[in-house]
Order: structure tokens, then sequence, then C-alpha cells
């Protein structure tokens, strides 16, 4: 498998003299029966290996064990609270900043980390860069460029877009049974109260069955060229 962390040389880092650093946020947390646990990890890493191989930034190891609470129901989810995550995403932050890195692009690959945008809006209002990728815009461009079947709504957890993502970067994390595995669940309107559980049986929300490597990589060429125009549109001083 290739790997899933950075593996350069602090000299190799030195002379790249990257002024932005980016940071995947992954989780720990119930993909169904044909996904592993780590599967938001392996794509928000995906995800910063593609940008790191176009791009001259710093890519960070990823946090892999986040905010899962709606899917506590499962077994093998593990979660921190929303207030340990700011926490530590604002000690990483200082760090790289004191290391001459003057912007954190968080990397984000879980949905239910809503507090990362807290944790940017506050330290943005500080004076210190911070930006959150992917936009909604950029996962709606990459489904397009895709050719996506499912909505974004529809698509909402171990679906198509995840599928595909790792038939293409990682086929040996996807096990059987994508195939049929399918469970939709438009009105999902209680999911706060409710969590996963109350809208699905199997941990799936979305037709995973559509899911192709081909589409993978379309999803991250995408997703490269957005993080190109998140660059462009950062302030340069």
């Amino acid at each position: 498998m290739n790997h899933l962390l950075p593996i350069t040389t602090s000299p190799e880092e030195q002379d790249r003299s990257a002024d932005v650093a980016i940071l995947p946020v992954g989780s720990f947390e119930q993909h169904g029966t044909y996904l592993p646990l780590i599967t938001d990890t392996a794509i928000a890493s995906v995800i910063c290996s593609e940008i790191a191989a176009s791009y001259p930034v710093l890519a960070l190891p990823p946090i892999t064990i986040s905010c899962s609470h709606e899917h506590s129901a499962w077994v093998g989810t593990v979660s921190i609270s929303a207030r340990t995550l700011h926490a530590l995403i604002t000690d990483v932050s200082d760090s790289v900043r004191r290391s001459g890195i003057r912007t954190l692009v968080l990397v984000n690959g879980h949905g239910g980390n809503y507090v990362l945008s807290n944790v940017v809006q506050e330290s943005n209002a500080r004076g210190e860069l911070m930006a959150l990728f992917p936009s909604s815009t950029a996962w709606q461009q990459a489904r397009s460029a895709g050719q996506l079947e499912t909505t974004m709504h529809d698509d909402m957890h171990a679906g198509e877009i995840e599928t595909s993502i790792l038939l293409h970067a990682h086929p040996e994390l996807v096990r059987d049974g994508y195939e049929s595995a399918d469970w939709t669940a438009g009105d999902r309107r209680h999911l706060l109260t409710l969590g996963m559980q109350g809208y699905t049986s199997n941990g799936v929300i979305g037709r995973p069955s559509l899911g192709t490597a081909e589409k993978g990589k379309a999803i991250l060429d995408s997703l490269v060229d957005s993080f190109g125009e998140l660059l462009t549109a950062l302030p340069t001083e």
C-alpha cells in the first residue's frame, strides 16, 4: 500500500521552503462492511498527497480520530470532543507558524467535523491565515468532473464518492460487498438527534455500487485544480 503518511525529510522540507502547510483531518468510524474505519483519514491523506505532488506545500501527517459521534452505535467507531479537536488544530497551527509557515489549510475528510469551520474563522479573525478545504463548491466541481450519478445530499456516507476515491487510490482497502450495499435515506431531518442509526441499518447512506476507479481519479484531479484556486485566493501579505 502506498504511504498514507508523508515521508519527506527535514532537509527536503528546508529546500522546499513552503509557505503553506496542509493538515489532513480524518476519522475512525464505521463505513459499512466494505470500507475500513480509516476511510476518512485515507481519503484526506490521498487528497493531501495529490496536492503535495503538484504544489510546494508542507504535507503534515493526519489527525486520525475526530468527531464521529453520529456513528457511535457501530463497534469500532472512536471519537474525540469538538473542543479537543479545536485545541489540537490550534496547537498544530501555532507550531507550524513558529517554524515559519504562514498559512495552514485543513483538508477535511469527515463531514461531521463541524467545529473546523469555527476554528478557521477564529484563526483568521486573529490575523492568522487558515483555510478549510475542500469547500462545498470544490466537492461539487469534483463530483461533476467524475460524472457521479448521486447528489451530495444523497451520497452522504460510504457511497459513490468515497468508494470511487479508494478504488482508484487504495483499492486494497475496498472489500467485497460494496456492489450490493446501496442504502438511501433522503429525509434525515433529525440526524443530529438520532444519529446515523436512525436512518440506516448497514451504516451506509449512498450508492457505493456506482463507484469506479475512473471516477475516483477524475475527482482527485478536480480537487487538485481547486486547491490551486485556493492558493491564488490567499492573501500575499
